[in-house]
């Protein structure tokens, strides 16, 4: 889970504070020594953790918060308020060109990750409907350009590339000249890593930056790399002015400090997060959201979004007839599963859904073992297209042969057929339950409310 050490902390606190009931100065003030602790053991900057509990003080003490009916919750609201407009507020989007291509410059230390991620970039872009061109102007790691043209190449997205003995700024000008003359709407300069106190590289920078003038400058950081981080972010923005910061390894057992002080010391805000090692595992960054996740209150909205932009609508349409005709196979219920696949890993998944994202409630779930769905995939697969339509006529020689073809056990296709009968039988009932209302309905007086 993201920031998981905080968001264990931070929950335990308002699990203590809800079960008070009425609550004293004297309980919002210890509620927040415990907030304070947990801000800095994740290694959160020393000024804002500071100013961020003295606004909380100061709302949660001097509105009458303490004589309402629910008092810890006004307090948790505040923090979670607090917290969401330390990250930045609401999301800050990439700024436009008004007359394409929008160049989008990346920069950063070694290993930071700026590769994968301007592919990644490129590939939510491409996603929103832009056209994107990804520039190599790394000419000093060795194979950079290969790897991004390796990676463009696994997304369908070009890569401009002048070899590695062209200076990176006439590099990134030939690239945007490039798009222009391609119909490619975006340029993704991928410059090489380095040091902030490295005076000639970051002077080779400002050289790129005057020479194309980008619309969009981004840091790329390690999250896990915590107050280095906010350092960095500093030194970068002073010497080019960037407008927005990318953190990397979100998903990794990162304190959290970096996410919670990058805009505050710096005014830059945070646009993008990277969730994970795949190509499409990098998500725009709500603040709101990301609040909602560390407290433990869920994210809905992200994983609906998640939902809209990867499942096929004709194919859920499908579905949905298949599902209320009973007509509900092997074969569905495979599509099914790799559909939820789609969205990312399933731990990461539960955590975004309110009452389940407590960290608390994820470890009594136990870690979700996704090479099950694996398992169960191979099992479907050594079925025949009749056995998949007629489960219910898979008898013990034919259970046998799928067993050794998917290479699992009997007893492994057994507890398959057996999900997905009791799947089957769940699907039933609920839509006998729907019948039922809208019969009851159409027996009421006046229109039904959804006609």
């Amino acid at each position: 889970m993201v920031f998981a050490s905080l968001a264990e902390k931070l929950q335990e606190t308002f699990r203590r504070l809800r079960n008070k009931g009425r609550l004293t100065e004297a309980d919002v003030d210890e509620a927040l020594r415990e907030v304070r602790r947990a801000l800095l053991s994740a290694d959160v900057n020393f000024q804002v953790v500071k100013d961020f509990v003295a606004r909380v003080k100061e709302r949660a003490i001097g509105q009458d918060i303490l004589k309402s009916l629910t008092p810890a919750q006004q307090v948790i609201k505040i923090v979670r308020d607090e917290m969401a407009a330390l990250m930045g507020g609401v999301q800050s989007k990439i700024n436009q060109a008004p007359k394409p291509p929008t160049v989008i410059m990346l920069v950063g230390l070694h290993g930071a990750g700026k590769t994968t991620t301007a592919a990644k970039l490129a590939n939510v872009l491409r996603k929103q409907g832009r056209r994107p061109l990804l520039a190599a102007a790394d000419v000093y790691r060795p194979a950079a350009i290969k790897q991004l043209q390796v990676l463009g190449k696994q997304l369908d997205i070009p890569v401009f590339s002048a070899g590695d003995k062209q200076s990176p700024v006439d590099i990134a000008r030939a690239a945007c000249e490039h798009a222009r003359g391609t119909g490619r709407d975006v340029v993704i300069l991928d410059t090489a890593g380095r040091l902030h106190i490295d005076e000639e590289l970051m002077n080779e920078l400002s050289a790129i930056r005057d020479q194309v003038r980008p619309h969009e400058i981004m840091l790329v950081v390690d999250a896990m790399t915590g107050q280095v981080a906010v350092e960095v972010a500093q030194a970068f923005h002073q010497r080019l002015g960037l407008d927005g910061v990318i953190l990397t390894k979100l998903d990794g057992d990162t304190r959290g400090g970096a996410a919670l002080s990058v805009k505050a010391v710096t005014g830059c805000p945070i646009k993008f997060a990277g969730t994970g090692e795949k190509l499409d595992a990098l998500e725009p960054f709500h603040p709101d959201r990301m609040a909602d996740r560390i407290l433990g209150m869920g994210d809905m909205l992200t994983l609906i979004e998640k939902a809209q932009a990867e499942f096929d609508q004709e194919r859920a349409a499908r579905l949905n007839q298949k599902i209320r005709s009973a007509e509900f196979t092997l074969e569905d219920f495979l599509e099914q599963l790799q559909e939820v696949k789609k969205l990312g890993p399933l731990q990461q998944l539960l955590g975004m859904i309110p009452g389940l994202g407590t960290v608390k409630k994820l470890k009594e779930l136990g870690e979700v073992d996704e090479r099950e769905l694996v398992y169960v995939e191979a099992i479907i697969n050594s079925m025949t297209p009749w056995e998949r339509r007629h489960p219910q006529e898979i008898n013990g020689s034919r259970r046998r042969r799928i067993a050794r073809g998917s290479g699992t056990t009997v007893q492994d296709v057994n507890r398959v057929l057996k999900q997905f009968e009791q799947t089957r039988k769940m699907i039933k009932q609920l839509m006998g339950m729907e019948k039922g209302f809208k019969k009851g309905a159409r027996q009421l007086p006046g229109p039904l409310p959804w006609k």
